[in-house]
């Protein structure tokens, strides 16, 4: 069943917040990973990994970076669900 683009965003904070600290409510849809979450590129690919694994999607390298906001990944990550 897919998952909906609400439970994709809190899944997302949940593991944004793992990795860098920020509070699960600071990630917004509309915030960019690099300017507005101040993500660095390794954090991101710790991210991008816990994603697939938490959602069970494949991520390639050259899409990651084209994910400039949280509202890209979700997107990316709920059409990229079976």
């Amino acid at each position: 069943m897919a998952l909906s683009e609400q439970d994709i965003l809190s899944g997302l904070a949940e593991i944004v917040n793992e990795e860098t600290g920020l509070p699960a409510d600071a990630v917004q849809s509309d915030k960019s990973f690099t300017d507005d979450l101040d993500i660095d590129s390794l954090s991101m690919m710790t991210i991008v990994v816990n994603a697939e694994e938490k959602f069970g999607v494949r991520i390639p390298d050259d899409d990651v970076k084209n994910l400039k906001t949280v509202g890209d990944a979700v997107s990316y990550i709920q059409s990229a669900q079976g």
